[in-house]
């Protein structure tokens, strides 16, 4: 039997990513720590929900949108995650990587962290510390860090040729 051709995939949307939504107890903390951690800017905030945002997040109170260059982030508040911070095991993502554009600018990130970390300000759902940062085979070099809510970062500078 011939196998048959496999028919061309018709031409789809342009997709790119608009925004990753992070759940949260304390909308305060966390907007300060990506605000402090990451130099993100409010664009907006609301209080008001549709029945359908309501029905897909139950307990949400507040939410902001925060942006970082092209970066979006949207922080919602939900009473739904009950007493206290999150637990790691609740989070919504494994973990979402951001680029820099040099090695020096990926250990000026992870000091960064270590600074803000130790200025007291900001309540940490687990207090675990960022990686080292490693090189892989390729020259790509990373770390590891978690948000004040236990969601995990990594942040990674990609040399000339590498993907």
């Amino acid at each position: 039997m011939k196998a048959q051709p496999v028919p061309p995939v018709p031409p789809l949307p342009h997709t790119y990513l608009h925004h990753i939504a992070v759940q949260t107890t304390d909308l305060d903390n966390c907007t300060t720590w990506y605000r402090d951690f990451l130099g993100c800017r409010r664009t907006w905030a609301t209080d008001r929900f549709s029945d359908l945002t309501v029905s897909r997040l139950p307990g949400i109170v507040r939410m902001a949108e925060l942006a970082c260059g092209e970066t979006r982030f949207h922080l919602f508040e939900s009473t739904a995650l009950g007493e206290g911070r999150p637990h790691p095991h609740e989070t919504q993502f494994q973990h979402v990587c951001m680029a820099v554009d040099s090695p020096e600018a990926l250990r000026r990130q992870r000091e960064h962290w270590w600074e803000l970390a130790r200025s007291g300000r900001y309540a940490f759902s687990v207090p675990d510390p960022p990686t080292e940062i490693v090189m892989d085979d390729d020259g790509v070099e990373s770390f590891y860090c978690l948000d004040v809510n236990g969601l995990e970062f990594e942040f990674t500078h990609l040399p000339a040729g590498a993907s």
